[in-house]
């Protein structure tokens, strides 16, 4: 989008609220779309406020009534703006991109359809349907602009995505993202480490490199070993201090990232791995290209050359044609994995792919009881693996809403180097987001740590100082993300889309 698009996109101070759903992926794209509208004169719509000029939904086509609960909230809209002149209602993200027409033809009242690979384009769609007082409708079929040269207003100032790359180039048979986001579209090392430097220069400590296969980073510019690379030159960025990413695939996960991981002291101990099933039969039908060998094989290294890492999964119980064998086989790659925290989804289908039409679809009733016995085994497991962390001095990144009871508890919450959730005694000195305050732990809940007694330290850092400096003229956030991923490390709702819109 040229400036002369954007100056043309708005004129007075419009409100706007974003509806995100879905994915990581979709989380930093609106934060993205709020850039944009900001850049072009509209500011975000205050909570408690009637209603927003602008509505944007940003979609995710994973589930299978995704469609259902999109009209059903466009419905919720349609007497509020009819009752106030002027405001417009936006539909972006992957449901768009695989509905189109559809939505303009069943919600009319609907002023803009937008698609992943054009998003830049929200505030010119805006003002021309305004102007021309009709339904904008447009949707590109490949990437105009990369997400991450786009405007943003980001919803934390310690810590931030970075888009690495674009896309996917598997084909696996219960998830539709590869069709919606396109193929694997790589950027280029030295756009995602200046990013990186410009964020770090703001203050912010914590970034997290995002893809919906991060680890294949490279196969575009035809360098194997470039993501391994990248989290290299990670560790020689002055001022980062934390350096996480998202997710891998088991199948390009390498020796020589394990080797960088280790190697490069800001990369946080932690890992997220999606398993998704652990028989190989399943694993054949869902189109994963390894099998349970090589998934215990990958863990067995990381294990072996970071021995305190936190290693978090997806899985996926009920896959059309899985039999108790196969699920037997699931729970005991589970036991030998001993993963910190799992993330288990109930198989729905997912209008569009090829698994939605496979016989054998399992009855609803045999998934919930072989879920139940999943999460059972899971929450033994954290919880083990959790209490071996009490005695342990770890340093705390001070969090933002992480803890809903802090503030009765009087406590603090943040997340440790290996992403686990710390709840900890509020010190008696100030503290910031962004700050990282060294405790010790001495209680363990099968998803949070305690940490009872006085806090060893406190460390005031440049992050705090870039939260305090965006506090003291408060501004309204935009609203967060209603369906999909929680934050890793914390217990997963069901049924909901595996992570990275199951990608991964």
């Amino acid at each position: 989008m040229t400036s002369s698009d954007r100056s043309q996109a708005v004129g007075a101070k419009k409100s706007y609220e974003i509806r995100t759903y879905g994915c990581q992926m979709n989380v930093h794209d609106s934060e993205r779309l709020s850039g944009l509208l900001e850049e072009a004169g509209y500011v975000p719509a205050p909570k408690d406020g009637d209603g927003a000029d602008v509505v944007v939904f940003n979609t995710c086509a994973v589930r299978e009534n995704a469609d259902n609960r999109l009209y059903g909230n466009l419905g919720q809209l349609a007497p509020k703006k009819a009752a106030r002149p002027g405001m417009q209602i936006a539909v972006g993200g992957c449901l768009a991109q695989k509905d189109r027409d559809t939505i303009v033809k069943k919600a009319p009242w609907v002023d803009v359809v937008f698609g992943t690979h054009n998003i830049g384009k929200l505030p010119v769609l805006l003002e021309r349907a305004r102007v021309q007082e009709e339904a904008q409708v447009e949707i590109a079929e490949s990437l105009e602009a990369f997400p991450s040269t786009l405007p943003t207003r980001r919803e934390s100032a310690y810590a931030a995505w970075v888009s690495i790359s674009v896309g996917c180039n598997n084909t696996c048979t219960f998830c539709i993202v590869p069709a919606l986001r396109g193929k694997e579209k790589d950027r280029r090392p030295g756009d995602i480490l200046a990013e990186i430097e410009a964020l770090v220069g703001e203050g912010v400590s914590e970034i997290t490199l995002l893809g919906q296969n991060v680890n294949a980073y490279g196969s575009d510019i035809g360098d194997r070993e470039a993501f391994s690379k990248l989290l290299r030159a990670c560790g020689s960025i002055e001022g980062l201090e934390r350096v996480r990413f998202t997710s891998p695939h088991p199948r390009d996960f390498t020796d020589d990232v394990i080797a960088a991981m280790a190697e490069t002291p800001n990369v946080m101990p932690q890992l997220h791995m999606p398993l998704q099933s652990g028989s190989d039969r399943v694993l054949k039908a869902m189109r994963r290209s390894y099998r349970q060998e090589r998934f215990l094989g990958i863990i067995e290294k990381v294990r072996a050359a970071m021995p305190d890492a936190a290693i978090s999964t997806d899985i996926i119980v009920g896959f059309p044609g899985e039999t108790e064998e196969d699920f037997e086989q699931t729970l005991h790659t589970v036991r030998e994995s001993r993963f910190a925290q799992a993330f288990t989804f109930q198989y729905s289908k997912r209008p569009g792919t090829p698994a939605a039409d496979m016989d054998g679809q399992i009855p609803k009733a045999v998934v919930q009881e072989r879920y139940e016995r999943l999460v059972a085994l899971q929450e033994e497991i954290s919880w083990a693996e959790n209490k071996k962390q009490v005695g342990r001095t770890l340093q705390v990144l001070v969090a933002e809403g992480e803890g809903r009871k802090d503030d009765a508890t009087r406590r603090l919450s943040g997340r440790a180097p290996d992403n686990r959730l710390v709840h900890f005694t509020r010190p008696e000195e100030p503290v910031r987001p962004g700050d990282v305050v060294t405790v010790e732990v001495t209680y363990a809940a099968p998803h949070h740590l305690l940490a009872e007694g006085p806090a060893k330290a406190v460390r005031r850092t440049r992050a705090g100082d870039a939260w305090e400096k965006r506090n003291a003229a408060p501004a309204e956030k935009p609203q967060g993300v209603l369906l999909g991923l929680p934050t890793i490390g914390a217990p997963a709702p069901s049924p909901a889309p595996a992570a990275g819109c199951g990608c991964d």
